[in-house]
């Protein structure tokens, strides 16, 4: 739940030295939550009306899902080999992604976790790490708890190569991963025939109050013909559009969830603008994630799904979005 930096109702009485103390640790405070580190970095302070919408997810979100059961894994038969030139994308929830690519078997911000914090995930997984073929390679978008968990990529990590955005090096440090590779914004590297490029994001990348100088993004993943293209957390932003003047993506891992946020920030995209956002790159197939695992916005949880379908229809897009349920695979 998030404190309002901003109430003062209630506040004891201070002399006035304690209360010069207490005023300027509080405009510290703003100046750290208030303050961008870059054009597309979204402050963390909450909008006006942040109580009213805590409360709302409190009783109409929250709660509920703590009394309601998990409903049970899938069966899955198992993962098709993708051979190239097909590209296997294969859903493990919420931004979890299983890619096969090339030749090279990678993963993006995978995340098994039951519970972040109070917040309970809806589904026991359906794939777990033991059931993926080797992982070649990880790639994190950004070091927020739901894309970075570190219990995840210990399960995952066997001395292979580490993909992160700029100073989020040290948080995957003790994990058990090989080279740790820290990207700028639109720098790349290589990893055999593939190519990875950070993309920008419209967010904010800290993993605690503090550590505003970690970057985010999303990734680029390329190989001589064919790309994917995974957006991370992103609101809408025109950066889409140079995204998709720089590469010909094939397939578009999008967001469409948590877009009602109980602080009100304009953090995560709807569905409406994640098919904007894929129709300004040009991509090729959308899938969508972000959502239906963990309830972490105001909106119904069915919600997402629901209006990326009705508004794939109304624009004739149905015949190039994919929708996978978790554990579901599919080839490009």
């Amino acid at each position: 739940m998030i404190i309002d930096p901003l109430d003062s109702s209630g506040a004891p009485s201070l002399k006035s030295s304690e209360w010069q103390t207490s005023e300027l640790a509080r405009r510290r405070i703003l100046a750290l939550l208030s303050k961008p580190t870059d054009a597309n970095h979204i402050g963390l302070l909450p909008k006006e009306g942040w109580s009213q919408r805590n409360w709302q997810f409190l009783g109409e979100v929250l709660i509920p899902s703590l009394l309601t059961p998990r409903e049970p894994r899938r069966t899955i038969g198992g993962i098709p080999d993708a051979s190239a030139p097909d590209i296997g994308v294969t859903w493990l929830g919420h931004a979890g992604f299983f890619v096969q690519m090339a030749g090279v078997n990678l993963v993006v911000d995978p995340n098994w976790a039951l519970w972040h914090g109070p917040v309970k995930r809806v589904r026991h997984p359906s794939l777990w790490p033991h059931d993926l073929p080797t992982v070649d390679l990880v790639l994190i978008t950004h070091a927020h708890f739901d894309h970075l968990h570190l219990p995840s990529l210990r399960r995952l990590a066997h001395g292979q190569p580490i993909i992160v955005p700029k100073g989020v090096g040290s948080v995957v440090k003790r994990c058990g991963f090989g080279q740790i590779v820290e990207l700028d914004t639109w720098q790349s590297c290589e990893f055999e025939d593939l190519t990875i490029t950070l993309t920008p994001a419209r967010h904010w990348g800290a993993r605690m109050i503090h550590d505003t100088h970690r970057k985010f993004g999303g990734y680029l993943i390329k190989d001589d013909e064919r790309t994917v293209f995974h957006c991370g957390d992103s609101a809408m932003f025109d950066g889409f559009a140079e995204i998709g003047r720089r590469a010909r993506i094939d397939v578009a891992l999008m967001p469409i969830g948590a877009y009602d946020a109980p602080s009100g920030r304009p953090v995560h995209m709807n569905p409406e603008e994640a098919l904007d956002a894929f129709e300004m790159m040009g991509a090729e197939m959308l899938v969508p994630m972000h959502h239906n695992t963990f309830p972490l916005g105001n909106e119904p949880l069915h919600e997402p799904q629901l209006r990326l379908e009705q508004a794939a229809l109304h624009r004739d897009l149905t015949h190039r979005v994919k929708i996978l349920h978790e554990g579901d695979s599919s080839l490009f």
